[in-house]
């Protein structure tokens, strides 16, 4: 369906693309009291995490550096702890993640085991490394949060407790190599026009974009060196919920979209690319959704643009809020005007020194195109 976008997450469209990175401003503010006061887990070749707690640590306790130990995919492991104290006992809980997909979140599918009780307490959690497990370095966290509650938020900051984390190497894992698209530094190519491919975004990509938390997969498009002006991206047929955005070189939302009408809960954006060398389409899924997508990126209007544009046009006022006027020496030109996802919201045939109603348009970034037979042309019009 429609969705309906809050102030917070226009804003959140506007930043520059940031890289996920573990929550590090966590775990408790005091040292007394309960605390993970030991965690041994045997690995493979040898390796293990032999850890002693004591004397607490405010905040991440990061053992990353200390201890590391190597699991393989679709193996079983024991892991053996005390959830005990450095002060006084006192209820609590506790909880263990590894970062099997290593995006850099403790998911609550990546829970390896739970604790509750009164410290101290021995525990033993028996868990099996999901066979789609990544290979490469990963993180594990292990949460002891006195007073809380089970599930436990890996993230959490509280009073007395600690969260420790340790360094896991995953072996026999999924190899992610040849999954090219997982950032700007990174992306897949876009060339020749048209292009289409079917992807997932299920495996082996991680959330950059921080619109959505669903993991993106990044395209590069080169405008200049195809010799396309105005390009549509498509993600039309879609088995997942998409959403698309345009970035430019400097990772700055152009443009987005979410259901286009033409194509249901798939998204796809016609757009102006300008005088950018360089431009990014990032695909998501909606909210955390992951699978298969079909896209297809294309140049538009190529019978026109082979031409050589001899049209040039003003607008004013711009910005603008009722009407503007389009200044051109242009005869029988037509005027269209699409919004920032490439919906057209107006067309008309350009009459000579009439203002153009855009009153009935909301507040927002617009295109305005005039066509005739010497060309085409495009300018962006603000409307307040």
């Amino acid at each position: 369906m429609k969705k309906r976008y809050l102030f917070l997450v226009n804003i959140l469209l506007l930043s520059n693309v940031t890289n996920s990175q573990y929550c590090t401003a966590v775990g408790p503010s005091s040292t007394a009291d309960s605390n993970l006061q030991s965690f041994n887990l045997a690995g493979e070749s040898a390796t293990s995490i032999a850890f002693t707690g004591c004397p607490g640590v405010i905040g991440l306790d990061n053992q990353t550096a200390n201890e590391t130990v190597t699991l393989n995919a679709s193996g079983s492991y024991s892991a053996s702890m005390i959830f005990g104290t450095c002060g006084g006992s006192f209820s609590g809980v506790g909880e263990g993640w590894i970062d099997y997909n290593q995006n850099s979140i403790f998911e609550p599918s990546e829970s390896i085991g739970t604790w509750s009780g009164m410290p101290p307490v021995a525990a033993n959690w028996n868990f099996t490394v999901p066979a789609g497990a990544l290979s490469g370095i990963t993180r594990m966290r292990v949460v002891h949060y006195e007073g809380g509650f089970l599930p436990i938020d890996p993230c959490a900051v509280f009073t007395w407790g600690s969260t420790t984390d340790f360094t896991v190497q995953i072996g026999g894992g999924m190899d992610c190599t040849p999954f090219v698209g997982e950032s700007m530094t990174d992306p897949r190519p876009v060339s020749p026009l048209p292009f289409s491919e079917t992807h997932s975004n299920a495996v082996c990509y991680y959330n950059v974009l921080t619109v959505y938390s669903s993991p993106d997969v990044y395209y590069r498009i080169l405008p200049v060196q195809l010799g396309a002006q105005f390009i549509t991206v498509s993600l039309c047929g879609s088995s997942i919920d998409t959403y698309l955005s345009i970035l430019d070189e400097d990772g700055n939302v152009l443009y987005y979209n979410d259901d286009n009408d033409g194509c249901g809960t798939s998204s796809k954006i016609h757009f102006n690319a300008g005088t950018h060398d360089t431009l990014y389409a990032v695909v998501q899924g909606w909210g955390t959704a992951t699978g298969s997508y079909s896209i297809l990126v294309e140049e538009e209007l190529a019978s026109i643009q082979a031409q050589t544009s001899k049209v040039s046009f003003e607008i004013y006022p711009n910005p603008a809020n009722e009407v503007i006027q389009v200044v051109t020496d242009e005869q029988n030109a037509s005027i269209s005007i699409h919004d920032i996802s490439g919906k057209l919201v107006y067309s008309s045939t350009l009459q000579s020194n009439e203002p153009v109603d855009i009153s009935t348009l909301i507040s927002g970034t617009y295109f305005v195109t005039i066509k005739s037979e010497n060309g085409i042309a495009s300018q962006k019009l603000i409307i307040q």
